[in-house]
């Protein structure tokens, strides 16, 4: 049977110790790990490798000696307590061992738990485990995690009091994180937090999170809203570096000054405009946003806007003489300074 959403997702936490097995295929070899690690955890409990247990073996290998796989599932184990066999990167090659083991599973045998990469609706692997009264199927795809598997992960690492400001800075950044790396991030917050038991909060959730070229950018524009012309130079060196050139700089330039536009033309002023921003920001970032559209007001920057469309025409002009990043550079330049003009 093939199993989707939530229901994969409830599988997942708790699985059935009286079914023969779980396929799990997708594209992304670290997604589909970390569901096999999730499933295997909650079949077998945290001591299923050291008590002989969980018995591994390559899909490679399976192939050239199709019977061990039977062999595994019906082997008495020298510990009590559920058992399983994990054939890793497995293909339609396998899926004679596979449907000869599914066939032969019985009460008491361990559970077959197999990876794949993507497999197609016809793949003969997939059909095994689909057309199977007692075996389970799931496609992982690289949409991010949900707001419960999220809480999931925190909960496995002991991280529970997360208010709903953290919570949202976390699921913006499982957005743009693969899930190895928001893997990591949480086992980071996690060693941060150790023996504070205080609510996690956006800062600290910032201080642990990995400096991308999103996080360099970012602190580009902060320093031109706020008038800190002195470190653009290092700052736009460093961008480079990772590879940002001048339209995407530009581009970046011009989001930032229309988010503080939006927020300090709104009917109700700042504070209001502040909270109608799609998608909503919060904490640290939310309080800087508000602050620089306070201290730029409306019609100065209209005047920004105005320098970044100027600059966006020039980068396109085929007659400009100037380098691409240096027109940019003067442009931030110019508004840093015009930010300290009152």
């Amino acid at each position: 049977m093939i199993l989707k959403g939530r229901e994969a997702e409830g599988y997942f936490a708790r699985p059935d110790p009286d079914k023969a097995g779980l396929l799990i295929h997708g594209a992304d070899p670290a997604r589909v790990a970390m569901k096999r690690q999730q499933v295997l955890a909650a079949l077998l409990g945290p001591n299923a490798e050291e008590e002989m247990r969980l018995t591994r073996m390559q899909g490679a290998d399976l192939r050239s000696d199709p019977a061990a796989l039977l062999d595994a599932v019906k082997a008495v184990g020298f510990f009590p307590g559920p058992r399983a066999v994990f054939v890793e990167e497995a293909g339609d090659g396998n899926a004679p061992a596979v449907q000869a083991a599914l066939a032969e599973w019985a009460p008491g045998d361990a559970q077959i738990i197999v990876t794949a990469k993507q497999l197609k609706k016809g793949s003969k692997l997939l059909k095994a485990f689909a057309d199977s009264r007692n075996a389970y199927a799931v496609g992982i795809y690289d949409d991010p995690p949900t707001r419960a598997e999220i809480e999931r992960i925190l909960a496995e690492r002991g991280l529970r009091s997360v208010p709903g400001d953290s919570m949202a800075a976390l699921a913006d950044l499982a957005q743009d994180l693969g899930p190895a790396d928001f893997a990591q991030l949480v086992d980071k917050v996690m060693l941060y937090k150790f023996g504070d038991d205080s609510p996690l909060t956006v800062e600290e959730i910032e201080a642990c999170a990995p400096l991308s070229t999103e996080a360099v950018l970012d602190d580009v524009l902060n320093a031109v809203a706020e008038g800190r012309s002195g470190e653009l130079g290092p700052l736009i060196r460093r961008l480079q570096a990772q590879g940002t050139n001048a339209t995407g700089l530009c581009i970046g330039a011009t989001r930032h000054f229309r988010t503080l536009y939006a927020v300090a033309s709104a009917p109700g002023g700042a504070a209001e405009g502040i909270g109608r921003l799609r998608p909503p920001v919060f904490g640290k970032r939310r309080d800087r946003i508000l602050r620089q559209a306070q201290q730029w007001g409306a019609p100065r920057l209209e005047t920004a806007l105005t320098v970044l469309t100027d600059t966006d025409l020039a980068l396109r002009s085929a007659g400009r003489t100037a380098p691409d990043m240096a027109l940019v550079e003067r442009a931030l330049i110019r508004l840093a300074m015009l930010a300290r003009a009152r």
